[in-house]
């Protein structure tokens, strides 16, 4: 992780002895570059994430062999060498060239370098488009300014932090370590949601939709009676809501919805598509 020197250096105080048990992890020959905890970096320092919590956001971001990892600020490599250990294809963006050398040289160490690879550069210039699961531990402030890069990702790409999040957007799941963990701690997952704000043409009438990240309000308009949708969630792609009773679910895919709609008495399928805009 990369933080601000000047809003961590309390922090790094505090935990510098469990954080530097860490960092002893990191596989270094004599000689060789040593990361320190609380080094300068570009504008920022470098506190490293400890070893069960890079398991726990995996775990947490369930990430598979068909996965594209990246970690922007990556550090010694810990979460990109975490999961490429688990079979993705993983790829660190660190500003250090000193931490991209040394991640690469314990990569190779881990027999993960065929998985695993790390390129200097600024995480907030890096193309990170592809990526199925973000693995990061930034600061609210760097989150914020990568957001609407976030947000432009595939529905259903995964975000996974340690700690920090966002300031308005809540993560759809988060887990702390209780045991065996003494500080950086929190594991917090949030999902990018489609893109559905704006009006739906349906046989069921029009479904205007109002989106906050992946929660949603709206009306849906039939015969000139109008009705407010209740519970309205996004999880990725998958869209679900409720209508005087009758459940709606379904995926998005673009610019058409399909799914179902259950009612007390029938279950039919529905499908909405978007109209111009």
């Amino acid at each position: 992780m990369n933080l601000k020197r000047s809003a961590v250096r309390a922090l790094v105080a505090v935990c510098f002895a469990a954080m530097a048990a860490g960092s002893a992890n990191t596989q270094v020959a004599p000689g060789e570059f040593r990361p320190e905890v609380g080094q300068a970096g570009k504008d920022v320092v470098w506190v490293p994430t400890p070893p069960e919590l890079v398991e726990r956001m995996l775990d947490l971001a369930n990430v598979t062999p068909q996965d594209v990892v990246i970690d922007l600020g990556s550090g010694d490599g810990r979460n990109v060498i975490g999961a490429a250990r688990r079979g993705a294809r993983a790829l660190g963006v660190e500003f250090n060239p000193q931490m991209v050398a040394l991640s690469t040289r314990t990569a190779a160490k881990e027999g993960v370098s065929d998985k695993a690879s790390f390129v200097q550069g600024d995480m907030y210039e890096a193309d990170f488009s592809q990526a199925d699961v973000l693995a990061l531990f930034l600061l609210p402030d760097n989150m914020m300014k990568l957001q609407s890069k976030f947000l432009d990702l595939k529905p259903g790409a995964r975000i996974v932090g340690n700690t920090f999040g966002f300031q308005d957007w809540s993560p759809a799941e988060q887990e702390t370590i209780t045991t065996d963990c003494s500080s950086w701690c929190t594991a917090l997952l949030w999902i990018v949601p489609a893109k559905v704000e704006g009006t739906w043409q349906s046989p069921q009438g029009v479904l205007t939709l109002k989106q906050q990240y992946q929660m949603l309000t709206g009306t849906l308009t039939a015969g000139g009676r109008s009705g407010p949708i209740a519970g309205g969630r996004l999880r990725g792609d998958q869209i679900s809501f409720t209508v005087a009773g009758a459940e709606y679910t379904g995926r998005v895919n673009g610019d058409a919805i399909e799914g179902t709609v259950k009612s007390e008495i029938r279950s039919d399928t529905w499908k909405a598509t978007r109209a111009p805009r």
